[in-house]
């Protein structure tokens, strides 16, 4: 039964590994934590803790009020995540839909390409402050996971000093 996991139900595992949770709270933390980096749905995570459970990854609790239920990962699910992470990562694919505007900024009209970008600078900027004002407190907590953190910074950064370079807004 030791079928390769997928990085999302991988992701769920690692999560777990830090304590039981719902599988509200899981996606809430998911959100807080790897959605910087990973996306996810709501549906997934329910989708992937039925799975891990059949496999004999996690254990579903008891329905409580409003029928929330608590999984916990078992050794085994332990074991699959260790195995997952220790394999090597593969390659990583830029999904950055306003790289397709500018791709093909010749057929988009000046003023909306100037608006879309004016809109992705302040998505971004925001990013980077929210990511500044969190990671004193996560070097403290976890340092691995600061280091995502960082990375996060560098690269909010990186795109600002990029979008600030293209020539419709200079």
């Amino acid at each position: 039964m030791s079928r390769e996991l997928n990085a999302t139900a991988a992701s769920l595992l690692g999560l777990l590994a830090w304590r039981p949770m719902s599988g509200w709270e899981l996606y809430a933390e998911f959100e807080h934590t790897i959605g910087h980096f990973w996306s996810i749905t709501r549906s997934q995570v329910y989708r992937e803790l039925q799975t891990l459970a059949e496999r004999g990854y996690v254990e579903l609790g008891e329905s409580g009020a409003r029928e929330r239920r608590v999984s916990t990962i078992t050794p085994a699910g332990r074991e699959a995540f260790n195995a997952w992470i220790a394999r090597m990562p593969g390659a990583e694919q830029i999904r950055f839909p306003f790289l397709l505007t500018v791709f093909f900024a010749e057929a988009v009209p000046p003023a909306v390409l100037r608006q879309a970008t004016i809109e992705q600078r302040r998505t971004h900027a925001a990013r980077l402050d929210g990511y500044l004002a969190q990671i004193d407190e996560v070097r403290a907590k976890a340092p691995a996971p600061s280091l995502a953190l960082d990375f996060g910074i560098a690269y909010e950064r990186a795109v600002l000093a990029w979008i600030d370079a293209l020539p419709w807004m200079r």
